[in-house]
């Protein structure tokens, strides 16, 4: 993304400036940026536990209607507004969307402020959700969405507005972030690490074993993948602001990037247990597209194949610092989305390539390591170090405060944990089943199988030996 126009000077505007084609491909992609979200939901759900399947779902809804709101209410004057002239944040000029209409925008000249807005707040919008998938089992939902609201606000918003605004700090320095390595992926992983060590370990957590229990609907897995693969077309290849060869090439190293990291992961679980996991494959395929989202502009199809095999090694050996940490993260979104997008946008700095940047006609960068500009490397550290601190502790500090609030403490009670956040916060569930064993004063009492009910808390499946067992 480029900067447009005057510092701090709103152009005119009028949509015979615009291209009709760059406002169709602008507004597909804003659709299957937003499916995207739904499919976290569902990824994270599969990998959970059935008691808490639905909670994580809702938690990406909400996420769409919470920040939604927000990018509305001030999130998208904070992070684009034109006038802005601080190195953080921007101003409320356009707060409530006054003045948002047909000049051009911040992010391209060829695009309104409109659909720039459009476009930019089904990223704002996915960015919580990515984070709150570490709320699973053990984290109330009122304060959840409490924080969706705060977290846009003080930590998402200055983090886009310095990456991607003329006047941010990072896009003065020189740094290189095509479509959120720093303020999507970065900031996500690390606040779900800070909401992890809020909220504690899970009952019955271990620290060498973690919580050893099977992701309880793979299908779900699958189906969240494909939802987010699809969208990460949209996500990457809409962030060249136009319909352009840079967006086809930007789709292209995408889907290369993630086709190598689903193989590389599968094969480094194969040569632990001998068998090949769907799982493995939906996760590698994730960390590819993490790791090619700062880059997928910039970079040419080659040096996709090495961020698919680095993302998919990296990222499945950086599954195992929860447990050096003593943290409870219990979806792997640090090691998914905090560590993809450092590897992402370090190897941005080096495959990095200015003939890349320029096929959309306007673009100049100095490139990385293949055009010789060897500082590159060191604005890409700065700029991933400098965001995942900032997310980390403003996250653990929203966090702290908003527990000391009566009625937003971050953590459900001992017998919701048990009986599991859908029953406990939201009273339904993800399936319809028929009970076969009732948890009743502490001792399981089995049931008829043709029995009414479908849905009882604290209900489990009956092992073949006979007991139930919980899940």
């Amino acid at each position: 993304m480029s900067a447009a126009g005057d510092v701090g000077v709103a152009d005119p505007g009028g949509e015979s400036l615009y291209s009709t084609g760059d406002f169709a491909w602008i507004m597909t992609c804003s659709a299957l940026v937003l499916l995207m979200v739904p499919g976290v939901g569902f990824f994270y759900s599969g990998l959970a536990r059935r008691k808490s399947a639905l909670s994580l779902i809702w938690l990406s809804l909400m996420s769409i209607a919470v920040v939604g709101f927000q990018w509305f209410f001030w999130g998208y004057s904070l992070t684009f507004s034109h006038t802005g002239s601080s190195g953080f944040i921007g101003d409320l000029a356009n707060f409530g969307l006054m003045g948002v209409l047909d000049q051009p925008s911040v992010g391209s000249s060829k695009l309104p402020d409109l659909l720039f807005c459009l476009y930019q707040g089904m990223f704002a919008a996915i960015t919580p959700a990515l984070a709150l998938g570490a709320a699973a089992d053990r984290g109330r939902m009122l304060p959840a969405v409490v924080f969706m609201f705060i977290w846009a606000t003080i930590v998402y918003d200055p983090i886009a507005y310095w990456t991607w605004n003329g006047n941010g700090w990072s896009f003065i320095m020189g740094g290189l972030d095509f479509a959120g390595g720093t303020p999507v992926h970065i900031s996500s992983g690390a606040a779900a690490l800070a909401y992890s060590l809020m909220l504690g370990k899970r009952t019955g957590y271990t620290k060498v074993n973690g919580l050893p229990y099977r992701p309880h609907n793979v299908t779900h897995v699958v189906m969240g993948t494909a939802f987010l693969w699809v969208g990460w077309f949209g996500f990457n290849g809409g962030s060249a602001l136009a319909s352009n060869m840079r967006a086809v090439m930007a789709c292209l190293v995408t889907h290369i990037s993630a086709c190598v990291g689903g193989f590389t992961w599968c094969l480094l679980d194969y040569r632990l247990e001998r068998k090949w996991s769907a799982v493995g494959f939906c996760s590698g395929v994730i960390a590819g597209l993490v790791a090619i989202t700062p880059a997928a502009g910039y970079v040419p199809p080659w040096s996709a194949v090495v961020f698919g095999v680095v993302a998919g090694i990296g990222c499945n050996f950086a599954t195992k610092l929860k447990f050096v940490l003593g943290i409870d993260e219990p979806l792997d979104i640090f090691a998914e989305h905090g560590v993809g997008g450092i590897i992402g946008n370090l190897l941005t700095g080096l495959f990095a390539a200015n003939y890349i940047a320029a096929l959309d006609g306007a673009t100049e960068i100095p490139g990385g390591w293949v055009n010789q500009n060897y500082i590159q490397l060191g604005y890409q550290l700065a700029d991933s170090v400098a965001g995942f601190a900032y997310s980390f502790v403003m996250t653990c500090i929203i966090l702290f405060l908003m527990n000391l609030v009566p009625g937003l403490s971050l953590r459900v009670s001992a017998e919701e944990e048990e009986v599991g956040l859908d029953d406990g916060q939201l009273g339904e569930f993800a399936y319809d089943y028929v009970e076969i064993a009732r948890h009743v004063g502490g001792a399981y009492t089995a049931t008829s199988s043709g029995s009414p009910s479908h849905s009882i808390k604290g209900s489990a499946p009956e092992k073949r030996d006979g007991t139930a067992e919980l899940v």
